[in-house]
C-alpha cells in the first residue's frame, strides 16, 4: 500500500470514527429525552384518578360513613380549594428544595394520603388524607409546565398535549373502574388502588438524573435579563390566569351537571353518563390534536378563539335543538380538551425561563382553580333559583365568550417579564 493510499484509509477511518461519535451522542441525547418525558407522563398519570375515582363511589362512602350530601359536597371541593390555596405557595417549596425534588416530595405526600384516605376508622382520616391529596396534587400541577418548558422548551405545546391526554385518560378509567374495583373489595380499595401509581412515579422519577442538562439557578434566572418583578403585576400573567380560569370553570361545571342536564331534556339516566364519558373521552383526543395547530407557533390568538367558539355553539345548540345531543357533546369536549392544553401551554410559551414559568403557573393555577370551584356550586345556585337548566347553559355560553376575548390578548406573542 502506497502512503497516499495510507492517508486516504487513516482519512476514512478518521471520518468514520467522526460519524460513530457523533452518531452516539444522538442515540444517547435521544435516549435521554426519552426518559425526561415518560418521567412527565408517569406524573401527570397521578394528578387526577385520586379525585376522580371518589365521585364514582359517593354513594357507597355516604351509606358506610353517613355523611350527607353537604358534607360529601364540601369533601368534593376540598381537592380544588386546595389547588387554589397551595398552588401559590408552590414557589417557596421549589426555591428550598429545587422543581425536581419538590416533584418527588409531592408524590410521595400523595401516596401517603390515598393510604390516610384509605384507611378504616374515624372519619377524620377521610378529611385529612384528601387534603393531603389535594395539596400534593397542586404542586406537581405547578411545577410540570416548568419542567415541560425547561426540558423541551421548543415543544412545549407538543408535551403539554400528551401529557394533558394521559392526566385525562387516567382520570376517565379511575372513574370508570372505581366502582367495579368496589364491588369486589370496597370503596376504600376502590378509591386506594390509585395509590399505586404514585409508587411507580415514586420509582421513575429519579430516573431524569441520567444525562440530562442541570436546572437553572436563581443566579442564572438573574443574569438572563429577564426582569423579576412580581409576576401578579403583569398583565399577560393574568390574561393566561384568566384564561385557565374560565376554561376550567366550564369544565367542572359540565362534568358536574352534564348528565343531570340531559335526563332533564328527556335522556335516560344510563344514556347520560355515556354522554358525560363521550364529552371527555372526546376531550382527551382534541387536547392531543390541537398541538398539530400550535407547533412553531408564537402567536396562538386564533386556535384560542377557535376553541372558544366550539363551546358557544355547543351549549347553543343544546338549547336550541337539544335532540341533536351527541353532535354538541362532541363539539364541547372539542373545546374542553382544547382549551386545557391551549392554557397550560401558555405558561410555557409566555415565559422566558422555566423558573419564570414555575411562578406564572402557579399564579394560573391557584386564580383557575379558584374560579373552577364556582362552577358547579354557581350552577347549582341558577338552577335553584330559576327552576331552569336553560340559565346555566346560558351561563356557559357567557363565560366561554370571556374566554374568547381573553384569547385575544393571552394568545399573542408576549412574555410576563419583559428581557433586556
Amino acid at each position: 500500500m502506497t502512503r497516499a493510499q495510507r492517508g486516504v484509509t487513516g482519512s476514512q477511518r478518521t471520518r468514520t470514527h467522526r460519524y460513530t461519535k457523533a452518531r452516539s451522542k444522538e442515540l444517547s441525547a435521544g435516549s435521554s429525552r426519552a426518559i425526561l418525558l415518560v418521567t412527565v407522563l408517569v406524573v401527570a398519570a397521578n394528578l387526577r384518578p385520586t379525585i376522580t375515582a371518589f365521585g364514582s363511589v359517593v354513594s357507597l362512602v355516604a351509606a358506610d360513613t353517613g355523611l350527607g350530601p353537604s358534607a360529601l359536597g364540601l369533601l368534593g371541593a376540598v381537592p380544588l380549594l386546595a389547588f387554589a390555596a397551595v398552588s401559590p405557595l408552590v414557589h417557596l417549596l421549589t426555591n428550598a428544595l429545587g422543581a425536581e425534588r419538590a416533584v418527588l416530595v409531592s408524590t410521595l405526600v400523595l401516596m401517603v394520603g390515598t393510604v390516610i384516605r384509605s384507611l378504616p376508622g374515624p372519619v377524620a382520616s377521610l378529611w385529612i388524607g384528601t387534603i393531603l391529596i389535594g395539596a400534593a396534587i397542586a404542586v406537581a400541577n405547578v411545577v410540570l409546565p416548568s419542567v415541560v418548558k425547561h426540558d423541551f422548551p421548543s415543544e412545549v405545546p407538543l408535551v403539554t398535549g400528551l401529557y394533558s391526554a394521559v392526566m385525562a385518560g387516567t382520570a376517565a378509567v379511575a372513574s370508570g373502574l372505581a366502582l367495579p374495583i368496589s364491588d369486589l373489595g370496597g370503596w376504600r380499595i376502590g378509591i386506594g388502588v390509585w395509590g399505586l401509581l404514585s409508587v411507580v412515579a415514586a420509582v421513575v422519577w429519579p430516573l431524569r438524573s441520567r444525562g440530562r442538562p442541570a436546572w437553572e439557578t436563581p443566579a442564572d434566572h438573574a443574569s438572563s435579563g429577564v426582569r423579576s418583578r412580581s409576576v401578579w403585576r403583569s398583565a399577560v400573567a393574568w390574561q393566561v390566569s384568566l384564561v385557565m380560569g374560565t376554561q376550567a370553570l366550564t369544565f367542572y361545571l359540565l362534568v358536574t351537571w352534564l348528565p343531570t342536564i340531559e335526563v332533564s331534556l328527556g335522556v335516560d339516566p344510563v344514556t347520560a353518563g355515556w354522554y358525560s364519558f363521550l364529552y371527555q373521552i372526546v376531550g382527551i383526543a382534541a387536547g392531543l390534536a390541537v398541538t398539530v395547530f400550535m407547533r412553531g407557533r408564537a402567536d396562538h390568538r386564533a386556535v384560542g378563539v377557535v376553541v372558544s367558539l366550539l363551546l358557544i355553539v355547543a351549549m347553543a345548540g343544546l338549547l336550541i335543538v337539544p335532540s341533536w345531543s351527541v353532535l354538541w357533546l362532541v363539539l364541547a369536549g372539542l373545546s374542553a380538551g382544547s382549551s386545557l392544553v391551549v392554557a397550560l401551554a401558555l405558561v410555557g410559551e409566555r415565559s422566558h425561563t422555566a423558573a419564570a414559568a414555575g411562578r406564572l403557573s402557579g399564579m394560573a393555577q391557584s386564580v383557575g382553580y379558584l374560579l373552577s370551584a364556582a362552577g358547579p356550586f354557581g350552577a347549582g345556585l341558577l338552577f335553584a333559583a330559576t327552576g331552569s337548566w336553560d340559565y346555566p347553559l346560558l351561563a356557559v355560553i357567557a363565560v366561554a365568550a370571556v374566554q374568547l376575548v381573553l384569547s385575544l390578548y393571552a394568545g399573542r406573542d408576549r412574555f410576563t417579564h419583559s428581557a433586556g
